[in-house]
């Protein structure tokens, strides 16, 4: 399983429960990686959508204790449904989106978390835990800055060294 993200300068990673940045290029990357792949959010990620909809040409799954179910994604309601459910899928198919208390969960059995960078400040209210401070973490990938929409922004992959087993 991987994370997918981006995050301000203070790791801040939305505002009002949606995005801080409307920038197409980490869009596209976000749009390009999960395509085809398996999306967890959590309820207000998937709230947050346009309609309330799932993400289209993805399986969603959504841990949401208490909600209802729907045909066009797959609710869970416990920690253990999730992951039986995302063990259908390869490590590498699985990418969490969201939210803040999902990523804060789920990240110590993340492989991989993709960041993309902006050079701002978004004025968050939703924040990710700084990697580059946690010893479980190394940055293993960083591209060179891009200018692009009025922000200066970079892709970074980070790796898990202790990846715990679900």
């Amino acid at each position: 399983m991987k994370a997918i993200l981006h995050a301000d300068r203070e790791w801040g990673i939305g505002r009002n429960n949606g995005l801080m940045f409307s920038i197409p290029a980490d869009m596209k990357f976000f749009r390009e990686t999960t395509t085809g792949n398996v999306v967890v959010m959590g309820s207000n990620t998937l709230k947050s959508f346009p309609g309330g909809n799932p993400l289209k040409n993805r399986t969603n799954i959504v841990l949401y204790p208490g909600g209802e179910k729907r045909d066009d994604c797959t609710v869970v309601g416990s920690l253990e449904e999730l992951f039986a459910e995302i063990k259908k899928y390869g490590k590498d198919e699985v990418y969490v989106i969201g939210g803040a208390m999902l990523y804060r969960t789920l990240l110590p059995y993340c492989s991989e978390v993709l960041v993309t960078k902006v050079d701002a400040s978004g004025g968050a209210d939703a924040y990710f835990e700084n990697l580059d401070e946690n010893p479980c973490f190394s940055l293993v990938y960083e591209s060179e800055p891009v200018e692009t929409n009025g922000y200066k922004i970079k892709f970074t992959t980070y790796k898990n060294n202790a990846v715990k087993e679900y």
